[in-house]
């Protein structure tokens, strides 16, 4: 399908641009603080005496507040100057990153853990707010995937530079530079927060939390979101494991791997959002396009990273590379389609709500996984696992969401967007 005729593209503004950078390079900043204690645990958990079961609940403290705070933040992106809050968030969870390194208990630690959490839950839904103001649809496939290679660049650098500086320092001043170099990316941001249009978007025809809720679409990207983050979230808390116990790879090896893993997925994704957006330029729907990356790039990285399981280290490790490649594909456009679904008036909390359900997958994979190694003494139902929750977000994105154009905030939704 496609329009009648191209239109002629534009280019991205020079401070939109910028903009763009700083977005995601905190994108980046993000995912490394969200695994950072991940990286320390070995040392952590020896110097301050913790308990594993004490440590499982660090690990995944940053989820609680994160996860349930989501559906609070897109209503408050939504209602108030979105460049604040974001900036306001990203202060406190690096203030609370830094904090890290300086205390000696575990329940500071995990106040600290919260207190990221709460930070971070406004990134995602500002980020939906600031690019659903400020770029037009031919230019959100390039935003996203922007945000989506520092997204991906996150936890392979975190894991690749991470872990030798740790193993050089110690994981106090890992912490402490971390968060206090964090901090320095507010002064560019309060230089050049986007200005054009108001970020406090009048809000008077958003959805209502019932209204909202009718919606096909948004069931379809926060289930086709869980699914996605399944497998992200798979390969964050268990490659590296997988790596180093199942295809007997040293410690370093398996950083490296890591790292070229996802700096394939960050260069995947940023091509293919440049790709999709010149194809809506010259007259494709966002809905072909988009549903094409997403559906298409979230089916092959399933298959890939399953296949990874049935054959030896070589194989395993190009399987995965591919897998991650295509998931770097497949995310690339996901947050564009809610950006155009909710429009600038709702694109806030209808991130929230998405995300809200997506995280999830942050507590049932890890989970799931361990129990089933437990149960099998191999990874290879769990990749089966991974590679049928991967194909049920494809359909997700293909079928169950409705057409990628604008709804309609009426007391009464137009037709095609309510569930059947």
């Amino acid at each position: 399908m496609s329009t009648s005729t191209s239109r002629q593209r534009k280019s991205i503004p020079a401070g939109l641009m910028i903009v763009l950078v700083l977005l995601a390079i905190s994108a980046f900043i993000n995912y490394v603080d969200r695994g950072n204690l991940s990286i320390a645990a070995p040392m952590l958990k020896d110097e301050l005496g913790i308990s594993a079961l004490q440590l499982g609940v660090l690990l995944s403290a940053f989820f609680w507040t994160y996860a349930c705070l989501q559906p609070f933040s897109g209503w408050l992106v939504d209602r108030w100057n979105v460049n604040w809050v974001f900036a306001i968030g990203f202060f406190l969870w690096s203030a609370a990153t830094a904090a890290t390194g300086m205390v000696h208990t575990f329940a500071a630690l995990m106040i600290l853990r919260l207190l990221v959490g709460l930070g971070e839950s406004v990134a995602y839904p500002s980020y939906s707010k600031i690019l659903a103001l400020n770029f037009e649809e031919e230019h959100r496939g390039l935003a996203n995937a922007a945000i989506s290679a520092g997204q991906v660049l996150g936890p392979g650098m975190g894991m690749l530079f991470g872990g030798l500086l740790v193993a050089r320092f110690g994981w106090r001043p890992f912490f402490l530079v971390l968060g206090f170099a964090s901090l320095l990316w507010l002064a560019p941001w309060a230089r050049w927060m986007p200005k054009g249009r108001d970020a406090s978007f009048p809000h008077a025809n958003a959805p209502s939390l019932s209204e909202f809720l009718r919606l096909r679409s948004a069931w379809g990207t926060s289930i086709g979101l869980f699914c996605s983050n399944y497998v992200n979230y798979f390969l964050i808390t268990w490659l590296p494991f997988y790596l180093v116990r199942e295809q007997h790879f040293s410690t370093e090896n398996m950083a490296k791997i890591g790292g070229i893993a996802y700096l394939v997925a960050a260069i995947f994704a940023t091509l293919t959002g440049w790709f999709s957006d010149r194809r809506i330029t010259k007259g494709s729907t966002p809905t072909v396009v988009r549903k094409t990356v997403i559906g298409g790039g979230l089916a092959l990285a399933g298959v890939f990273v399953g296949l990874a399981s049935v054959g030896g280290p070589s194989y395993s490790v190009g399987a995965l590379i591919l897998g991650v490649g295509f998931f770097g594909i497949a995310n690339s456009s996901i947050w564009a389609v809610t950006q155009t679904l909710a429009g600038p008036q709702a694109a806030g909390r209808w991130t929230g709500f998405q995300n809200f359900i997506g995280n999830f997958a942050g507590v049932v994979a890890p989970a799931l996984t361990g129990f089933v190694l437990d149960r099998t003494g191999q990874f290879y139902w769990a990749f089966v696992i991974l590679t049928g929750v991967a194909l049920a977000g494809a359909v997700c994105f293909v079928f169950v969401v409705g057409p990628v154009e604008q709804v309609v905030w009426h007391k009464r939704l137009p037709a095609r967007h309510v569930s059947a």
